[in-house]
């Protein structure tokens, strides 16, 4: 009864929620999602910088999250270029000496708190020209408004940056009377005008009281409240820009610090002076609002403006549009072709005619531009999710249960969907699609929890990306050793499917080859593996099955490819000049230098041999019968089988622990390579050994498998954010139901490209040599004109 409960509720949910109209819904959520998103920065606004400034939340204890951008981290050396040539001025009390300090312990880390406390600091970094001084005014007086207004006037230079904000002096010596609180009111009103004409000129600041711990607070301090503060930045707003309101140059209100303070006050040593951390996010910040303009970090959306529209990304959209047009044209000629053709009754015979089928050249074109219309469709929600500042961006932050339960919960999902495999072979299609489907979603659940940072993770990740490349190694050797089939039509079918959707978003989002770089890396393996097996002499397992010295003649060729890998991988220089000519060096330069694409390939170097080896060894195996693959069969013997078992479940957990034991990534990186064979075949033994563990698979697990791929890559705008550092917020304020509603839209839209792309393929690789000979050349002539346009951006660029 249990099992045919089982079975009816898995149809239940089938009949009731197929692809179709999953994809429906997350159409109709897309288009409701950015009606709302357009509809609120209508009315709201879209200036990010005003959010960085204003609003926010902690992340954990110490990670500030602004609202709907990113906040980058700036170091030494980003902060250094940014403010090369700059005057920063810090005018006020000490809470705006601290955050000066902190401000400048990012251009300078080596910086100690030293000097007159209640007098002005300087400081310059000779090497970058840059100048940041303190400047003591604690009170907002005359004092303060005669060095304003000297700014203001021609004879002193103007500072490029300037950050004031006082008011806890005025508390205190006044000993929080309303006469004080008047006369700053009067004060503030003087100075404001000044501000807002440096504004025109210079990025000018007023920084916001932060609230205070009464219960801390010494007795001579006991007069300064939060009840007075709020008092005091309440004029301070009202006042400032009073005068400007409808002008673009208005000083910036810093009311951020606030928000910060009221989660970290109660850790001040004095209770009104913030804890270093929280100074160190307030400079942060000021960074941010500064610099994200003028570096445009990936990770820094706020302050950024959207990017420009490239002549190949223009070209795109005219060739997506008439795409379009060029369907609903082509869908409405046939419908009326339909109507007029329309099966009659002949009154004469009494029989029905039937309607004029279509050419295939007709339907053929109608099915390229469908392809075109759908994808162009699917690169706009792409554009809009990780290029235009229409959907909001927040940073990952890592805590193991934003890991571990997502975990647990695709598992319970995966064993639900349990079924028998139509076949019990090892790595049969079913369980590798299992292992494929599996591996990716828990890479996903690693990329979107930021769990790069924790490193037993990171290194057990490692080995699924590994085992990626050990099936590429596994599969593509199975197929030339057992079907000899090395012609043009085989080796193009693959590279289409490979690479079709990352040349696309190399277009639509401006990103070089590389960036996607687990698609260059099987590529070039499909390559090295293509060309190991095809070269003379090419040995196959029907030539091999007459003669047993070919199987020597085959080890000898993959003994020449491992010395090859070893050679390039501590070869740096030969492995750069390999992929330094043009136009290879257009493919896989990242940030101007083949540098990423040496790490990556060094990275699993050995593994895409070690599958090709395993499957050699297998077939062989196979072949001369010595292992046992009936269903419900152990594949050896029962006495082997133990033994096999034991050994393979003692080397997997030995390696997980000594990943778990890793103390630096670097040094586990360069072992990685070596090590990572072993946990992928002791995986492969434990759940290829048992005859009843093989019999089975998840179909959950296969149907993601299958689509593992376009699910890889398209994460990296549609589910991620600022290509791949931050997470796509579609509905803000509702972290849990925002992952799953970006997920549920993802993952139709990558399965639509599985379609799009399979379809595709079949129309631009033909079987026929001919026809496809000629493909080859439109292609090669698009990928011409690509570079051409390619080169004149960059041009433009410099």
């Amino acid at each position: 009864m249990a099992a045919l409960a089982y079975t009816l509720g898995k149809r239940e949910i089938n009949y009731y929620f197929n692809v179709r109209s999953a994809k429906a819904l997350a159409l109709g959520a897309v288009l409701l999602l950015t009606a709302c998103h357009a509809a609120s920065r209508r009315y709201r606004g879209d200036d990010s910088c005003e959010y960085l400034l204003s609003s926010g939340r902690f992340l954990g204890e110490k990670v500030w999250q602004p609202h709907s951008c990113m906040m980058h981290k700036y170091k030494n050396s980003e902060a250094k270029n940014c403010l090369v040539d700059k005057h920063i001025v810090f005018l006020g009390d000490s809470r705006i000496r601290q955050l000066f300090y902190s401000f400048i312990k990012i251009i300078n880390p080596q910086v100690k708190e030293e000097g007159n406390k209640h007098g002005n600091i300087p400081f310059e970094d000779k090497s970058a020209s840059i100048k940041v001084d303190f400047l003591w005014y604690p009170e907002v007086n005359g004092s303060m408004r005669q060095r304003i207004k000297s700014w203001t006037e021609g004879s002193v230079a103007k500072p490029h940056i300037i950050v004031a904000g006082a008011a806890t002096w005025s508390i205190k010596i006044h000993n929080g009377s309303n006469e004080a609180l008047t006369q700053y009111k009067i004060n503030i009103t003087a100075i404001a005008p000044l501000l807002e004409k440096l504004a025109k000129s210079s990025d000018v600041y007023w920084v916001l009281q932060d609230p205070v711990f009464e219960d801390m607070l010494s007795e001579s301090r006991k007069m300064i409240t939060n009840e007075k503060i709020d008092a005091y930045n309440e004029a301070a707003v009202r006042i400032l820009n009073s005068s400007s309101r409808n002008s673009k140059a208005k000083v910036k209100v810093f009311s951020v610090s606030k928000l910060i303070a009221q989660e970290t006050i109660m850790k001040s040593s004095d209770g009104l002076h913030l804890p270093e951390s929280s100074r160190d996010t307030n400079a942060m910040i000021l960074m941010n609002v500064y610099c994200n303009k003028i570096m445009k970090p990936i990770d820094g959306s706020c302050c950024q403006p959207q990017p420009p529209l490239t002549l190949i990304q223009k070209l795109a959209f005219c060739f997506f549009t008439l795409s379009i047009i060029g369907y609903l044209i082509i869908s409405l000629i046939h419908r009326n072709n339909y109507r007029k053709n329309k099966s009659c009754t002949d009154l004469e015979m009494g029989e029905e005619k039937k309607p004029a089928i279509n050419t295939p050249n007709v339907s053929t074109l109608e099915m390229l531009l469908h392809s075109f219309c759908k994808l162009g469709l699917i690169m706009t929600y792409f554009y809009l999710c990780d290029r235009a500042n229409l959907f909001m961006k927040e940073n990952k932050f890592y805590t193991h249960s934003s890991f571990f339960i997502p975990i647990v919960y695709i598992l319970v999902l995966g064993v639900f969907y349990t079924e028998n495999t139509k076949e019990t072979k090892v790595l049969n299609r079913e369980q590798t699609d299992e292992w494929k489907g599996w591996m990716q979603l828990v890479i996903l659940i690693y990329h979107i929890s930021g769990a790069s940072t924790f490193l037993p993770v990171y290194m057990h990740i490692r080995v699924l990306v590994a085992a990626y490349l050990f099936q590429t190694g596994y599969g593509h050797f199975s197929y030339f050793w057992i079907k000899g089939d090395f012609g043009v039509y085989r080796v193009c079918q693959v590279l289409f499917r490979l690479n079709f959707l990352v040349v696309v978003l190399c277009i639509v989002m401006d990103r070089p080859y590389q960036f996607y770089y687990f698609v260059p890396l099987v590529t070039v393996w499909f390559m090295i593996i293509y060309a190991t097996l095809a070269t003379w002499p090419q040995i196959v397992q029907k030539k091999a099955n007459g003669n047993c010295l070919w199987h020597f003649g085959l080890l000898l060729k993959l003994i020449c490819l491992l010395a090859c890998i070893y050679f390039l991988s501590y070869s740096q220089g030969a492995f750069e000049k390999v992929f330094s000519f043009w136009p290879l060096s257009k493919c896989f330069e990242l940030n101007g230098n083949v540098y990423e694409w040496w790490f990556r390939w060094k990275l699993d170097r050995y593994v895409v041999f070690h599958g090709m080896l395993f499957a050699f060894i297998y077939l062989a195996l196979q072949k001369r019968q010595m292992i046992s693959e009936g269903k419900g069969d152990a594949l050896f013997s029962n006495r082997v089988s133990n033994v096999l078992l034991f050994i393979s479940i003692v080397s997997f957990m030995t390696y997980s622990i000594w990943a778990s034991s890793c103390k630096n990534k670097t040094e586990c990186n360069e072992l990685h390579p070596s090590v990572s064979v072993v946990q992928i075949l002791a995986f492969i033994l434990i759940r290829n050994i048992p005859g009843y563990v093989r019999s089975v698979y998840s179909s959950f697990f296969a149907w993601f498998g299958k689509i593992s791929l376009e699910l890889f890559i398209c994460q990296y705008h549609i589910w991620l954010a600022a290509d791949t550092k931050g997470i796509l917020v579609l509905i803000p304020g509702y972290p849990m139901f925002n992952v799953i509603v970006s997920t549920f839209i993802f993952v139709c839209v990558a399965h639509e490209i599985s379609q799009i792309t399979n379809d595709l393929a079949q129309i631009m690789v033909p079987k026929d040599n001919s026809t496809l000979l000629k493909r080859l050349l439109c292609i090669a002539g698009f990928f011409l004109g690509l570079l051409l346009f390619s080169a004149m951006q960059d041009q433009s660029r410099h």
